[in-house]
């Protein structure tokens, strides 16, 4: 939240514009208040779009239109008109945390809670249909939880069946996991949609994870269209009511009359929104609220302060909420209560943009310059850079680890106390886990670097973590499991495989499983609730650890070959064919990426693409035909996979264009530590470690 600036409006209507809450891709919204003391969100669209009168009617036109949902279970539009050429939507203002904040602060909801949080949502699904609207946005970002119930908010890219959606050119009409499959795939959009999302929301509520992942937009819609839901996290007792929701079929799934029904909360369930963690956050915003729109002495007039304005945020911020597709700002400054356990949200990971060369970012033939460069940024032992939504960790040159902003590569904060070469891990992009000297696992808030909850756990480095537990390998090379929610060793256990020294072991967790990369070449994976084995191969790299990647329960394995598994059970589902190499008794398959329904993974030298379902070669132009180093990581980021290509004296970044049948698009000859390189990418940035130098490079 922000005070007014030159050129913000003072007044809309009837509503007395009080400081600024956000700004989006189609708007600016600011906290007013009507002159009965009532606030309001006040949505006004950006000068350069109001300028379009086609858009300035579509605008207005589509929130009177969401004005005919007056039921108490969603946040009501008050107003909407055109004034002075600018175009402004007014809407209830409410108090609460968001149901993505409520999941991210206390964890998935319980049985009980929701069942109430579906029967509710299944009542406003009922009430917006049957005003002759689909919401096409539902999402526990749009849900606010309030003492009188869950209510749903932002109507900006609602409308009636026949009508047009309010979007802009590069605007994706639908969050990706959310929307259904027929809004993927550009088809008429009814009722229906909403009730996939409503499933997806109420995956997300139960287990506290997205009902479908990928390590991309693109990867994540195909899961929606193609893949299973991930139900594995969901209560047994809740798959029956959940799993329909989420049928590809729109006549599958269930009318929400009888998703309400099927619901049948316990008597009581209601009362999480008005006792316990989630009432005193409702309670913390409305005091936030409070102080914020009334002045000294309960005037209610009278601009606010910029000291006011902190004032009224620091006790607690407000969800509040505005048409148009700008979506909606959570102001959210912790649940009062402080503690190593009260971590926030994950920051908004900012997206590098895409290079066009039609639009002339750059010339065809031609390699653009880096995004920033930053030599002598990271110490020479440091483990992969780790990109953390804002920012991106590695060893830092005088000890210790640092975070570097992505955007200009400066840095954010340091720990210099943690010991880089046990590596670092992500806590679900909110929380940065490492160890120190004497083998406590550390942890920091990714964004700021502020410290959090530790654990004396004795490690000697970090192998992987899941949304329960950080996974570790103890100094006595054992393999320990510590909970994240109190940070206590849940158990301890032997890996049943060489795990070597100096963090020679890798690890992946997920669906239950810890799957570890030993040293000695074997695969072996522990059942995540009590460190038990649950199925190994031994063997499977000949020259060091395997490499490993998934995507949802297949799990690719590269070693003496490329091979894919289910996750869970180990169970082969196919084998890719080793090339046959004279004289040579085998072949080494270098790390794997799997992206959308492709695995990638270089073999003699050479980058191939399978099909991740079937283990077939993929129609592909460039199989076995440009040449990459036999452990250079494959990286798919904006419509290019990038690898790197050595000598003994050089190298450089090789990026194919995928866009263009598989032609070579750039080559950044920049390598100069040939033995010391990695890449990797997040966000439309590829972050490329050469030596101690750190370097951000864009992409097309």
């Amino acid at each position: 939240m922000k005070p007014l600036e030159s050129g913000d409006p003072i007044r809309l209507g009837p509503y007395r514009i009080l400081a600024v809450l956000g700004e989006g891709g189609m708007g600016k919204v600011y906290v007013g208040q009507d002159g009965e003391g009532r606030p309001a969100a006040v949505k006004v669209l950006h000068p350069h779009l109001a300028h379009d009168p086609h858009l300035t009617q579509r605008f207005v036109r589509e929130a009177q239109t969401a004005r005919a949902v007056t039921a108490g279970s969603v946040a009501r539009v008050l107003d909407a008109r055109t004034e002075g050429g600018r175009p402004w939507i007014a809407t209830e203002f409410l108090t609460g945390p968001t149901l993505a904040d409520a999941v991210a602060a206390h964890g998935p909801l319980d049985e009980p809670t929701v069942r109430a949080l579906a029967a509710a949502l299944a009542h406003a699904l009922r009430d917006i249909h049957a005003a002759g609207l689909v919401h096409r946005d539902l999402k526990p970002a749009n849900i606010v939880l309030t003492t009188a119930g869950p209510r749903v908010i932002d109507f900006g890219i609602a409308r009636p069946e026949h009508g047009l959606t309010l979007t802009t050119t590069g605007q994706v009409p639908v969050t990706p996991g959310y929307g259904a499959p027929e809004q993927v795939l550009g088809q008429r959009v009814g009722a229906p949609a909403d009730v996939f999302s409503l499933g997806a929301v109420l995956v997300y509520a139960a287990s506290g994870r997205p009902a479908f992942e990928g390590a991309h937009v693109a990867a994540v819609q195909y899961e929606v269209v193609h893949g299973m839901p991930r139900l594995d996290r969901v209560p047994p007792a809740l798959q029956p009511l959940i799993g329909p929701c989420l049928a590809k079929d729109p006549a599958a799934r269930p009318l929400p009359e009888r998703i309400a029904r099927q619901a049948a909360p316990p008597r009581g369930a209601d009362r999480a929104w008005r006792k316990g963690p989630l009432a005193e956050d409702i309670t913390t915003r409305a005091a936030g609220l409070h102080r914020l729109t009334t002045p000294p002495g309960g005037a209610a007039s009278g601009a606010v302060s910029r000291r006011r304005l902190l004032t009224g945020l620091a006790v607690g911020g407000s969800v509040l909420v505005a048409g148009g597709g700008a979506a909606w700002w959570n102001l959210r400054n912790g649940d009062g209560r402080g503690g190593p356990f009260d971590i926030p949200p994950a920051v908004a990971a900012p997206q590098g943009r895409v290079l066009d060369a039609q639009k002339g970012d750059y010339l065809l033939g031609s390699t653009p310059e880096p995004l920033w460069t930053v030599p002598e940024a990271v110490a020479e032992n440091t483990p992969a850079p780790l990109p953390v939504r804002d920012v991106v960790v590695t060893a830092a040159p005088k000890g210790g680890i640092a975070a570097r902003g992505v955007v200009d590569g400066s840095v954010r904060w340091t720990a210099p106390d943690a010991v880089a070469v046990n590596r670092y891990l992500s806590l679900s992009d909110r929380l940065v886990a490492a160890t120190d000297r004497n083998g406590t696992l550390v942890t920091f808030v990714a964004s700021t670097g502020e410290p959090k909850w530790t654990s004396p756990a004795e490690a000697a480095w970090l192998l992987a973590a899941d949304e329960e537990a950080v996974y570790l390998v103890t100094r006595d090379r054992r393999v320990r499991c510590v909970g994240r929610s109190d940070a206590r060793i849940r158990w301890t256990v032997e890996a049943g495989a060489d795990l070597g020294k100096d963090a020679a072991s890798r690890g992946l967790a997920a669906h239950g499983r810890l799957v570890i990369a030993a040293a000695d070449g074997d695969v072996v994976a522990l059942d995540t609730s009590d460190g038990r084995k649950a199925w190994s191969r031994p063997g499977q790299s000949a020259d060091g650890r395997a490499g490993l990647a998934r995507s949802d329960r297949t799990l690719c394995i590269t070693g003496r070959n490329l091979s894919a598994a289910d996750l869970v059970t180990g169970k082969d589902r196919w084998t890719a064919e080793n090339p046959k190499v004279p004289n040579a008794d085998a072949v080494a398959w270098g790390p794997p990426t799997v992206h959308g329904p492709h695995v990638y993974a270089s073999v003699l030298s050479y980058p191939f693409r399978y099909d991740l379902a079937t283990g077939r070669p993929s129609d592909w132009p460039y199989n076995g035909l440009l040449r990459c180093d036999p452990p250079s990581p494959l990286v798919v980021q904006g419509h290019g996979l990038w690898s790197v290509a050595v000598n003994a004296d050089q190298g450089g970044v090789n990026v194919i264009d995928f866009t263009s049948g598989g032609r070579p698009s750039w080559v950044y000859p920049i390598i100069r530590t040939p033995d010391r390189y990695w890449l990797t990418a997040a966000d439309n940035r590829v972050f490329l470690l050469d030596g101690t130098t750190l370097t951000a490079l864009p992409v097309f």
